[in-house]
């Protein structure tokens, strides 16, 4: 049985996940940043592990991301 991308908020205390997330990145440059982020999504893609919920994130994503 394959699991399908949560669309709902499911994050107890959002903003303090928020406040982390932008917390960690002070004092990196932005490439840093960016390297950053890009390693978070790889570990919590291996924490996911279900390749069609992560293939509909990216899909999701790039199309939130580009507005169409």
């Amino acid at each position: 049985m394959t699991a399908t991308l949560n669309r709902h908020p499911n994050i107890p205390q959002v903003d303090g996940f928020y406040e982390s997330l932008i917390h960690a990145q002070r004092g990196m440059s932005d490439d840093q940043a960016d390297l950053f982020l890009a390693k978070l999504v790889l570990i919590l893609a291996n924490q996911v592990g279900d390749r069609a919920v992560l293939d509909e994130a990216i899909a999701l994503a790039r199309t939130n991301t580009l507005g169409v």
